[in-house]
């Protein structure tokens, strides 16, 4: 098996078990502190993000860009200087911009948020920042490396160590408010953060090839070159991600103050924005660990190759991830549109988000398909283009969501349109970039075999949950269905041959069985 999808095997088990242990996570959370408490978690988060993005630099996807380019050349004394500036550079901004999130909490909370109670939460997430900044170093060292255990390991333990935190961080701060009860919440992450973080520094020791603290202050006045290089791919795509992080920090504010123009109270406001994005959008999001392996993986596949001049293995790349993320995405899909509102009791113990997972589902296909394409962009330099592209999408969301949520007709619903709007416009940018670099194959026909099976095995799982098991339990219901749809679907794209028998073949243990079943 390619390093590129043995390296994205272990990052999609990795980010399946992470996206279980988030789920859990999340739910703790709404039982724990409701609506309310997790609207101030999600209007503090972006902040968070924000400053998380200042302080990489875009360094994660630069430094497995790079590494992975001197490792095909066989530059490995360069490997060293490329992991050394890059700590230099995220330590730095991190004791720059920490203390600020610190300093900036009260008037963030009072001024933007329109609700003061998100300064605990702030105040309570601020020590993560040079933990997180000094983990995306290490992990795209390894990634560059195409070395994927370590990274996946680590996003492991910091779920799993934030799940066992969870009840007891929001237990013990909740009898002083719901407030404190959200910054508990988010002090569970910074340890689960710094658990990941001692995993990561351990793995490095005991598989580098060198001494880090060794000259490390020789290695950082002599790496102006490297300095230089990563830069060349860091700045656009911190551009990429910081547009993405300024509109999601605006995102909250926006929409607070859209509804307050549109007579909502504040309270109400929070409620209505933690359901949206506390409750809808991490079921929306759950294929996304699907597209986040594969364009990990892909950056530094796709940068190999482009060294080497070699454009249909960066086409072949390309294709075989976008497929891979439209048929995972389309069932998840048709399972969240069909079992919207009992997926939501189930685990949040009301349907309140259901009607945001069934207005943006069908459009979640595009966002599925923003990761490859990202990463395909930066792996071929591309990565200033991506940056124009999202904040064109960033600007176009904020004022969607301004316009729309701020009409009493819309509310809330505004947002989630203009969050669809952004992303969707985003993804076609994308693709139109990709378009103007390299040759593409488009396979109208094999798109219209997959919305046939999206469609039958939807159909199907609605047919299943209304009509023939009525009188029985919630759970058992969903269960049925969402079996009958993923055998019903996992059918039809081996008999639409929808996946290749060479392909099937190469998947680990199962592969030669399931190509046998190719019809």
């Amino acid at each position: 098996m390619s390093k590129f999808l043995k390296g994205t095997a272990i990052l999609l088990l990795a980010g399946f078990i992470t996206r279980v242990l988030g789920f859990i996570n999340r739910i703790a959370i709404a039982r724990f502190i409701g609506e309310e408490g997790v609207g101030l978690y999600m209007m503090a988060y972006p902040s968070l993000v924000l400053v998380i993005t200042i302080t990489q630099f875009g360094l994660p996807v630069a430094i497995s860009k790079n590494i992975a380019e001197a490792e095909a050349r066989g530059e490995y004394a360069k490997i060293k200087k490329i992991l050394v500036v890059s700590l230099a550079t995220t330590l730095t901004l991190s004791a720059i911009f920490t203390p600020a999130l610190i300093l900036l909490a009260p008037w963030l909370a009072e001024t933007l948020f329109t609700d003061n109670r998100t300064f605990y939460p702030l105040i309570a997430i601020a020590p993560v920042v040079p933990v997180i900044a000094v983990s995306s170093v290490l992990r795209g060292y390894f990634q560059g490396r195409q070395n994927m255990k370590p990274a996946a390991y680590s996003q492991i333990l910091e779920q799993f160590f934030r799940i066992v935190l969870i009840a007891v961080m929001t237990k013990a701060f909740l009898p002083y408010g719901i407030e404190y009860a959200a910054a508990g919440a988010m002090l569970s992450a910074v340890i689960g953060e710094i658990v990941s973080l001692c995993y990561l520094m351990a793995a490095f020791k005991l598989k580098k090839k060198f001494r880090l603290r060794t000259d490390f202050f020789k290695f950082v006045r002599s790496g102006r070159q490297p300095f230089r290089e990563l830069m060349n791919v860091a700045v656009p795509t911190t551009g990429s991600r910081l547009i993405g992080s300024i509109s999601w920090f605006f995102e909250p504010i926006v929409v607070s103050h859209s509804l307050g123009l549109a007579g909502i109270a504040a309270a109400v406001a929070t409620k209505q924005y933690g359901a949206l994005t506390g409750f809808a959008m991490p079921l929306l999001l759950l294929p996304s660990f699907i597209t986040y392996s594969l364009a990990t993986s892909l950056v530094p596949a796709i940068s190999e190759a482009n060294s080497k001049n070699d454009g249909k293995l960066i086409e072949y790349r390309l294709q075989q991830s976008l497929r891979f993320a439209f048929l995972t995405g389309g069932i998840s899909v048709a399972m969240l549109y069909v079992l919207a509102e009992p997926l939501m009791v189930l685990m949040y113990g009301s349907e309140n988000g259901a009607q945001f997972i069934r207005l943006m589902a069908p459009f979640f296909l595009f966002y599925y398909y923003q990761g490859p394409l990202q990463a395909a962009l930066q792996a071929l330099n591309l990565a200033k283009a991506a940056m124009i592209n999202s904040l064109i999408g960033a600007v176009v969301k904020t004022a969607v969501i301004f316009v729309l949520a701020s009409q009493p007709s819309f509310g809330i619903k505004g947002a989630a349109l203009g969050i669809i709007t952004g992303f969707v416009l985003v993804t076609l940018l994308h693709f139109a970039t990709v378009l103007k670099k390299i040759s593409f194959s488009f396979y109208v026909l094999d798109y219209l075999k997959a919305f046939l099976a999206i469609g039958i095995s939807g159909y199907a799982g609605y047919f299943i949950y209304v009509n023939l098991i009525g009188g029985t339990s919630i759970l058992y219901r969903v269960l049925l269905s969402s079996a009958s749809m993923a055998v019903i679907y996992i059918i039809l794209v081996l008999f639409l041959k929808l996946i290749r028998p060479a392909e099937l073949k190469r998947i680990p243990y199962i592969g030669p069985f399931l190509s046998r079943l190719s019809f």
